[in-house]
């Protein structure tokens, strides 16, 4: 908890300030600028808040900036299906995995309920986790929870007030207008596409209106204009300014509700002139005001600090089982936001993350590094893992070979022992060791993530540990 400065008080009321790094008031009383600083601090705690709100406006404006579904886009309420792993130059989205492929839709409650209709995979892993706009998963989908037979379910928005029909059992509440269905089937390399993709383009959203009637999604829909669909959608929020960002914040909070625990913080944006659903005018605010939040801005630089306050365990960030349903804990879900949208939770996928190696050195493509798996020590899983490789964005480190991750399922070389090392480096270990050999950048920093899909329990509840990244001497 942040102390208030006493000669604060009377010029202004406010809930009291709660934020890590508590040194930033302190910073701003001491250059002189109380009230511009307060107004700082104040808008760096709003800054993190609605950072997952705008970031998933920007990337469901890019996803449905199309006429028709397609590979990466389709309008609202229609289904996306990746036919095929994305290479290094996907950028629509940080840290996307390569074991499954995705079909997604962003769907609007606002006239009414839609129903999502899914096939019978059977027995193929998948899963399809719903999003709120403000990035937390409030239901999940698949084999853990509904099983693989063909069914449908009904996604109702926060103002629906109707009775479901009774052959849909299942009803799941979204507390937001838009819902990102997010949407991944288990597929082992090139082989499983088609019949993945044959699966997935039998995901159907329907109005429920037109639930048991004939039905077709319209084509041709008009896109509306401005769209970027080329920039990353963290990268188009890192360049606006405080009016922009916060006037977008607040008019999406008119149809997709702050959660009733974020009482505090909203009390604490109408402060600032920020008000849900109402216009923001950054020329209308008081002068400190509007300079407060304009350097708030320079928060972008500090979200990573949301997801590496997390435990660590040999260097690996561990990923609470909370994890995508993140209540008022802003800076996870931001800093999560930024390097990861997407991640669903634990129990359906794992992720735990390294930026630095087991002796808590930043990982750097100048050295080389080893990922060493006893016998039997590979991670618990139902379905399979993986190792990714990232750069410091999120995004793949474009190599000679092509490769992005090893998984599971590939042609692994196991020692005489039945133990497993994974050669990380940028240059090759050697043909007997390239089955086993994940590239990375010719120099600088990266990252690594383990998916582990549908994790046993060892992996949920701390008694499996992964193994450090050891440096090679």
């Amino acid at each position: 908890m942040v102390a208030r400065s006493n000669v604060l008080a009377p010029r202004r009321r406010r809930p009291a300030l709660a934020l890590a790094g508590a040194t930033l008031l302190a910073a701003a009383a001491g250059c002189g600028l109380v009230k511009e600083g307060e107004d700082w601090l104040y808008g760096v705690q709003a800054y993190v808040y609605g950072f997952p709100l705008v970031v998933m406006d920007l990337t469901k404006e890019a996803a449905t900036a199309a006429p028709n579904a397609g590979e990466f886009t389709a309008p609202v309420n229609q289904f996306s299906v990746m036919t095929q792993y994305p290479d290094a130059s996907f950028r629509a989205v940080p840290r996307t995995g390569l074991d499954t492929l995705f079909a997604c839709s962003w769907a609007d409650l606002d006239a009414e309920p839609l129903v999502l209709s899914v096939p019978d995979t059977g027995g193929r892993y998948y899963v399809i986790a719903l999003f709120d706009l403000w990035s937390n998963v409030f239901a999940s989908i698949g084999p853990r929870t509904t099983g693989t037979t063909a069914q449908s379910f009904l996604i109702a928005g926060p103002r629906w007030q109707g009775t479901p029909p009774a052959n849909l059992k299942q009803v799941y509440r979204s507390p937001t207008r838009f819902v990102w269905v997010n949407g991944q089937m288990q597929a082992n390399g090139p082989k499983d596409y088609a019949v993945v993709n044959a699966l997935q383009r039998q995901y159907k959203l329907t109005p429920l209106s037109a639930w048991g009637k004939p039905y077709r999604p319209p084509a041709a829909v008009p896109v509306a204009s401005g769209a970027d669909t080329k920039t990353p959608p963290t990268v188009l929020v890192q360049k606006m300014d405080a009016g922009a960002f916060f006037g977008r914040m607040a008019r999406l909070m008119k149809d997709n509700p702050p959660a009733p625990a974020d009482a505090p913080m909203v009390a604490k944006l109408k402060t600032l002139g920020i008000v849900p659903g109402q216009d923001f005018d950054i020329a209308k605010v008081d002068p400190d005001t509007a300079k407060g939040l304009q350097r708030a801005m320079d928060a972008f630089g500090l979200l990573q600090k949301g997801v590496k306050k997390l435990k660590t365990v040999n260097g690996w960030i561990v990923i609470p089982k909370d994890f995508a349903s993140y209540g008022t804990d802003y800076e996870t879900r931001a800093g999560i936001a930024l390097i990861g949208l997407g991640g669903i939770q634990p129990v359906d996928i794992s992720y735990p993350t390294a930026f630095d190696d087991g002796d808590g050195k930043p990982l750097d493509a100048a050295n080389r590094y080893l990922l060493h798996f006893e016998p039997g020590r590979t991670p618990p899983t139902h379905v399979g893992w993986s190792v990714s490789m990232y750069d410091p964005a999120g995004y793949y480190v474009p190599n000679l070979i092509k490769r992005y991750n090893l998984a599971s399922w590939m042609p692994l070389k196991r020692n005489a022992d039945g133990s497993l090392d994974i050669y990380i480096q940028s240059a090759s270990p050697g043909a007997d060791q390239e089955a086993n050999w994940l590239p990375a950048p010719g120099s600088g920093p990266f990252n690594l993530t383990v998916r582990d899909f549908w994790p046993q329990e060892a992996m949920l509840d701390g008694s499996y540990q992964l193994p450090p990244v050891k440096k090679v001497q």
